[in-house]
C-alpha cells in the first residue's frame, strides 16, 4: 500500500448494515480501515436485529452508520426545503435523472421519486461529512439510490457486483446505465464480470476490474473432528428459492433411503422454512433433519466445525462466503456449477460439483464422500490450500485497497 490511503476518504452505502447474513460487509470496511482507509458507512435500513443482541464491534459500527429510514420526518423535510430552494442544481439534476427510470410504468416512476428522496439524504449526508465518493455493495434499489446520488449532487460512484439477481432483472435494476455511470465496477468473479460485459458498451469494459471476496483463514483454520457413526451434513445459507434446499432435502433422503446414517443440519432462515419443514415431514425425516435457524457469525463458524460434509444445493449464486468457510476449515463440500463456484471449487480437486436442480446426482456425491474416508481427507486438504491462496481476507482486501487506490487517482 501506498501513503496515500490514509489520504483516502469513501462512504460505503448498504442496503442493510450490520446485517448476520452480510458480515462480509464489516470484515471488508475494517480491513480498509486497518490500511488506512477512512470510511464512512450509510445504510437504507437499521441493522437485522435490535441493538442489544449484536456483537460489541457491529453494535458500534450501527452507532456510527447513518440510517437513511431513521430520518425523523422533519429531517426529510429540512432537506428537501433545503435542496429545492438553496440547492436548486441539485434538485434539478435529481428531477431528471430520476424521470430517465421506470419507462411508462408509472408505479416504477413512483418508485424512483422516493429513491430520489433518499439520494437527497444521502447526498446532505456526504456534504455534511465532506465526503465526495460514493461506494455501493450490490445492483439492485441500493446501487439506484447511488446512481440519483451521484447524479444529482455530482459526486462519484462506483459499484461492487455480485449477482447473479441483477443478471436476472437487468431492466428493472437498470444495470447498463449503472455501469455507464460508475467510475469504476469491482466484479467478485469472472463470471460476475461476463455478465456486465454482456449488458455494457465495450467502452466501458476496460472499467470492471474482478476482485474477490476472502475469509478469515486464521479465524476459520481445521480443526481436530472426531467423526462418528452418524456423519453431519451441513448447509448455511437463507431458506430461500435460489439456494436450493429442496434439491438437498430430496437428496438427503435417498442417503436415507440407501441405509447411510447420516444427519443434516440447515443453518439460516427465510421464507422457504415452512415449506422446508412440510416436506422434511413427508419425506419422514424426522430427528435425521435440524433446521438451526439463523445464527450470528461465531455460532455458524461452531456448527461448521461439527460438520464433515457441506453442501449447498443453489440454483444461482455469486460465489458464497458460507462455502469459503467450510472449505478454510477442511470441510469437503459439495456444490452446483452455476455461476461463479465453479472458479472457487474444481471439481473432483476442491470439492464436488454436480447439475443445479438433480437430487439424484446430488445424492450419488453425497454418498460417495460419505462412504469414502479418503476422498474426504484429500478433498479437504485441497479445499484448504485453494481458500488459501485466493480467498484470504487478508490478501483480498490489499488487492481492494490498491485496486480503489488505481481507481480513485
Amino acid at each position: 500500500m501506498s501513503n496515500r490511503a490514509g489520504n483516502i476518504r469513501v462512504a460505503y452505502f448498504l442496503s442493510q448494515y450490520p446485517a448476520i447474513s452480510h458480515t462480509f460487509f464489516l470484515k471488508e470496511i475494517l480491513g480498509l480501515r486497518e490500511l488506512g482507509f477512512e470510511i464512512e458507512t450509510a445504510s437504507i435500513n437499521p441493522p437485522d436485529r435490535p441493538i442489544q443482541q449484536l456483537p460489541p464491534r457491529e453494535a458500534e459500527e450501527s452507532a456510527t452508520t447513518y440510517c437513511v429510514k431513521h430520518s425523523s420526518v422533519w429531517h426529510v423535510l429540512s432537506v428537501l426545503l433545503t435542496v429545492t430552494f438553496l440547492r436548486p442544481g441539485v434538485a434539478l439534476r435529481g428531477l431528471r435523472s430520476a424521470m430517465r427510470l421506470g419507462g411508462l410504468d408509472l408505479y416504477r416512476k413512483a418508485y424512483a421519486l422516493l429513491y430520489l428522496v433518499e439520494a437527497f439524504l444521502v447526498g446532505d449526508w456526504m456534504r455534511r461529512r465532506k465526503l465526495h465518493h460514493l461506494h455501493v455493495h450490490f445492483g439492485g434499489p441500493v446501487s439506484t439510490v447511488a446512481m440519483l446520488t451521484a447524479d444529482a449532487w455530482q459526486f462519484d460512484y462506483s459499484i461492487t457486483i455480485h449477482g447473479p439477481e441483477e443478471f436476472y432483472e437487468v431492466e428493472a435494476c437498470y444495470l447498463p446505465r449503472k455501469i455507464e455511470r460508475a467510475k469504476f465496477v469491482f466484479c467478485i468473479s469472472d463470471f460476475c464480470r461476463s455478465q456486465l460485459m454482456k449488458y455494457s458498451d465495450p467502452a466501458h469494459w476496460d472499467k470492471m476490474h474482478v476482485v474477490r471476496l476472502g475469509v478469515n483463514t486464521e479465524e476459520f483454520q481445521p480443526a481436530p473432528h472426531e467423526t462418528g457413526e452418524t456423519l453431519q451434513i451441513v448447509c448455511v445459507g437463507r431458506l430461500v428459492p435460489a439456494k436450493g434446499q429442496h434439491i438437498l432435502l430430496r437428496a438427503f433422503a435417498n442417503l436415507r433411503t440407501k441405509g447411510l446414517a447420516v444427519h443434516l443440519t440447515l443453518i439460516g432462515d427465510g421464507p422457504d422454512r415452512a415449506s422446508l419443514e412440510r416436506e422434511a415431514a413427508e419425506l419422514g425425516l424426522g430427528s435425521h433433519i435440524t433446521f438451526g435457524g439463523a445464527l450470528n457469525h461465531d455460532q455458524t463458524r461452531e456448527r461448521i466445525a461439527q460438520a464433515d460434509i457441506f453442501a449447498m444445493a443453489s440454483f444461482a449464486e455469486g460465489i458464497p462466503v458460507a462455502l469459503m468457510e467450510a472449505m478454510a476449515k477442511g470441510i469437503p463440500c459439495v456444490s452446483t456449477d452455476v455461476a461463479g463456484i465453479p472458479e472457487l471449487i474444481r471439481d473432483h480437486k476442491d470439492g464436488l460439483l454436480v447439475s443445479p436442480s438433480s437430487a439424484e446426482s446430488l445424492a450419488e456425491a453425497l454418498a460417495s464422500l460419505v462412504t469414502d474416508r479418503s476422498l474426504r481427507e484429500r478433498l479437504s486438504a485441497s479445499a484448504r490450500e485453494r481458500v488459501v491462496e485466493h480467498y484470504d481476507l487478508a490478501k483480498n482486501v490489499k488487492v481492494l485497497a490498491s485496486t480503489f487506490e488505481r481507481c480513485l487517482r
